[in-house]
């Protein structure tokens, strides 16, 4: 069985975790919003959570997005990690 094929460890639909992190500044988020849209339009962006770094350069977001496949989520991922914004995804 090749690794697409396995069986996904991820009942759906669910609430999702995915953590982004790019420069801290507003272009960054409202990006990474417009992604999630993309993805789950009934995403809640009151829902995204905000860190900052310590120097204040970098922001850490993280999304809770209702998973509905396995095809969505690694659709998902290739989005948010192929923005110019986006330092990582995880």
């Amino acid at each position: 069985m090749a690794a697409d094929d396995a069986p996904s460890l991820i009942e759906y639909p669910s609430r999702f975790p995915i953590k982004v992190m790019g420069a801290n500044e507003a272009a960054f988020e409202q990006e990474v919003l417009a992604i999630a849209r993309q993805f789950d339009p009934d995403y809640d962006p009151d829902s995204l959570e905000r860190r900052p770094s310590r120097s204040g350069n970098y922001m850490g977001l993280t999304l809770h997005v209702t998973a509905t496949s396995r095809q969505q989520l690694d659709d998902l991922y290739r989005a948010l990690s192929g923005h110019p914004l986006v330092k990582v995804v995880l």
